[in-house]
């Protein structure tokens, strides 16, 4: 078996499988199956029924699969919406993302920051907050999952030989910011990466499901984030809004998880016209492995993996080929795979069983002409690239300053808000990939 590629990951909804699913990330993919396997899940009545929401017995990503995938650095994401002039539902289910408030989503999104702050206190996890952190979390993983074991062997606190996986806080939708001025609060506490929107309406810009702008709002909110040096996420955002906020955005930027429209209808996949307005900022585009957005005809609760054209891991091969091909080079494509992103193997390529699977991803793109110093840059290298061009230095962090924040007072350890918009950003120096 060949060696593993390290792998990083644009987008994982750790925490919100945790709380949301009930999902012990510090177990393993097997485990969680045969637990989620004795249950009956509310929605469908069936154990590990294909149309379970969340892919109920059917995950494919846990932490220690992640290891196990030569995934050592990933983004990890912030998710909760909220919906104020929607109808309340009928039941309100705990894997329900929509609120009734803001101030609900901000709650929700600080329950999921503190199970990562958890994992992290337990030697799990270690959050990437600064250039710094991320060049030593990838000396860790460089050289694959065994070298990184054995630099942990006897380190104290954590268990032998279980490296901590690497994250950068990301948020999807930034509806946890109650206004704009919060976003303070929530880089102090870690958050480094976030999008406007999700699906539909949200309070800064119109997101997947129909096309609008930015909001007025949104407009502030994206003032603060080019303050303080946030990388924006351009996936799900609609497509005025996209222009807009590309418009009115100044720094670094990517789509953590979005394939091409060209090969997918669909406004939840890009133009080609999008795709290169990303490409022209130097920005990244991970490929998402969610069937339906990997090759026409998929009908959700309908078909499946085992069904006649149904995607295999072939069909991610051809969106990140037709990023590279839009490009140029190999530099801005990469992997997003939103793998449990509320979906399990019911709704993957037929070809994956677990998130260890992305290895596969290797031997296809060689075999589609790609070198293996262009298999590293998807797999790693363009992620590290634009993370060391938009994280800030640890100089900046450690003095509560952060990018350009030249007055702000920091979070409290009791995790106080402390909001500040004090004006001024400045450029952090792009360091070359290694």
């Amino acid at each position: 078996m060949p060696p593993l590629i390290p792998l990083i990951d644009g987008h994982l909804d750790l925490a919100w499988n945790a709380l949301s699913f009930d999902r012990d990330q510090t177990l393993t993919v097997a485990q969680l199956r045969e637990r989620e396997g004795r249950l009956v899940h509310s929605n469908s009545g069936q154990s590990g029924a294909p149309g379970a929401r969340g892919g109920w017995g059917r995950c494919t990503t846990s932490l220690p699969e992640l290891r196990n995938a030569g995934i050592g650095i990933c983004l990890a994401t912030i998710l909760s919406r909220a919906k104020p002039s929607a109808p309340p539902p009928a039941l309100q289910l705990r894997t329900d993302l929509d609120h009734a408030s803001q101030d609900i989503a901000f709650a929700v999104g600080r329950g999921q920051l503190s199970y990562y702050n958890l994992l992290e206190s337990r030697g799990w996890v270690r959050m990437i907050r600064d250039v710094e952190t991320l060049d030593e979390m990838w000396t860790v993983w460089a050289d694959g999952p065994e070298a990184a074991a054995s630099l942990y062997k006897d380190a104290p606190g954590i268990p032998s030989g279980r490296p901590p996986i690497g994250y950068v806080l990301s948020m999807e939708g930034s509806d946890p910011i109650p206004d704009p001025s919060y976003a303070q609060d929530w880089w102090d506490n870690g958050l480094r990466v976030a999008s406007l929107a999700h699906y539909g309406q949200s309070a800064y810009a119109f997101g997947t499901g129909g096309d609008g702008p930015v909001t007025p709002r949104g407009y502030e909110l994206i003032k603060e984030f080019d303050r303080l040096g946030m990388i924006l996420d351009l996936t799900h955002t609609a497509h005025t809004a996209f222009f807009q906020a590309l418009d009115s955005f100044s720094g670094e930027v990517l789509a953590s998880h979005n394939n091409c429209q060209a090969l997918v209808p669909g406004d939840r996949q890009y133009t080609d016209e999008q795709v290169k307005a990303i490409i022209a900022r130097g920005g990244v585009i991970g490929a998402v492995l969610d069937a339906w957005m990997l090759a026409p005809g998929w009908k959700i609760g309908t078909t499946t993996p085992q069904s006649p054209g149904a995607p295999t891991l072939k069909h991610v091969v051809d969106h990140i080929d037709r990023v590279c091909q839009l490009a140029g080079n190999v530099k801005h494509a990469a992997i997003g795979s939103d793998l449990d992103g509320g979906f399990g193997t019911e709704q993957t390529p037929g070809d994956l069983d677990t998130i260890a699977d992305l290895q596969k991803l290797a031997g296809l793109l060689e075999a589609r002409g790609y070198s293996q110093a262009d298999v590293r840059a998807i797999f790693h290298g363009n992620w590290l690239a634009l993370l060391r061009r938009g994280l800030p230095r640890r100089a900046d962090s450690a003095s509560g300053n952060d990018r350009g924040n030249t007055g702000g007072a920091s979070a409290g350890a009791n995790g106080m808000i402390r909001r500040s918009a004090q004006p001024g950003r400045s450029a952090v120096q792009a360091e070359s990939e290694r």
